[in-house]
């Protein structure tokens, strides 16, 4: 058992150190989600930050987007032309995203700069690509309400994995390049 251990040594040390960070990093968010519930930033500040950026690009494409606090349940409505299109969840604020991505970078670490760094600028990167997917999405299913489930629950996400997919890949092949 022993000689296993030191067989697989880094793939145990990379599944622990992904397993550690991504249990550290869900919980505080999920201790943030507990106690940053705000009646000005409904339902958190950050779900509420992406409804307004959302809504802003929505605009800025050429449409009239609006957001308001959903009666019912912890969410912004964001309207296209004057259309209720979606709602922003907290789920849509790429936060657990940014957790997974910045886990597994974590698990593959390469010293403390560029570590910190690539996990900065991907994580800019995500949440932006998310804030166009939002409003592309919104506008997709003004446009395309027949096609809700299909942009929804495949075209919106796989752009969102797809972008986290690729920057692993690229911290992937720089990591392997440094270990030659």
């Amino acid at each position: 058992m022993l000689q296993l251990i030191r067989k697989y040594k880094s793939v145990l040390s990379f599944i622990l150190t992904f397993l550690g960070v991504y249990l550290v990093l869900t919980f505080s968010y999920a201790m943030y989600l507990k106690y940053a519930q705000s009646e000005v930033y409904y339902p958190d500040y950050i779900t509420h930050r992406v409804a307004e950026q959302s809504e802003s690009l929505v605009n800025m494409i050429g449409y009239r987007g609006e957001i308001e606090p959903h009666p019912n349940e912890a969410s912004m409505k964001l309207y296209v032309n004057d259309l209720f299109v979606a709602r922003v969840v907290e789920g849509c604020n790429a936060v657990s995203v940014m957790i997974l991505f910045a886990a597994f970078i974590l698990a593959f670490y390469q010293g403390l700069r560029p570590t910190l760094l690539f996990i900065l600028g991907g994580g800019v990167l995500i949440y932006s690509i998310n804030i166009i997917r939002i409003a592309l999405l919104s506008i997709g299913l003004y446009q395309y309400p027949d096609y809700k489930d299909l942009l929804h629950d495949v075209v919106f996400p796989g752009i969102i994995y797809g972008l986290v997919v690729v920057l692993w890949l690229f911290w992937i092949r720089r990591f392997k390049g440094q270990m030659k």
